[in-house]
C-alpha cells in the first residue's frame, strides 16, 4: 500500500496538484469511502473517523459534500428497477 501511495503522490506532484488542493481531494475520497461503507449513516461514519458528528458535518460542508446526496447514491434501486435473481421462483402448489 505504502508504494502505491508513493505513487499516487508523484503523479499528484507531477500533474502540478498543490499540497491544498491534493489534502482536499484525499479527504473527499476517504470520507466519501467510509460514508458508503456506514450506507451514509454520519454518526457511525464519525466514530469510524474518530470524530464528533458534527466535525463530519462541518467537514462535508467545507468540502462542498452534500450527505443527502450520498444517501441518496446509496439506496437500493426501486422494485421495478431491481434485476431479477436467476433461480428464485415463486411455484403454486395445489393440493
Amino acid at each position: 500500500m505504502k508504494r502505491d501511495l508513493d505513487s499516487l503522490v508523484l503523479q499528484m506532484h507531477t500533474a502540478g496538484l498543490s499540497y491544498t488542493e491534493a489534502v482536499r481531494e484525499f479527504k473527499k475520497r476517504f470520507i466519501m469511502e467510509v460514508m458508503a461503507r456506514h450506507r451514509g449513516n454520519q454518526c457511525k461514519a464519525a466514530e469510524e473517523l474518530g470524530m464528533h458528528r458534527n466535525t463530519l458535518s462541518r467537514t462535508l460542508s467545507e468540502l462542498d459534500m452534500d450527505s443527502t446526496q450520498i444517501k441518496k447514491g446509496l439506496k437500493r434501486p426501486v422494485r421495478s428497477v431491481r434485476p431479477v435473481r436467476p433461480g428464485l421462483q415463486i411455484v403454486s402448489g395445489g393440493r
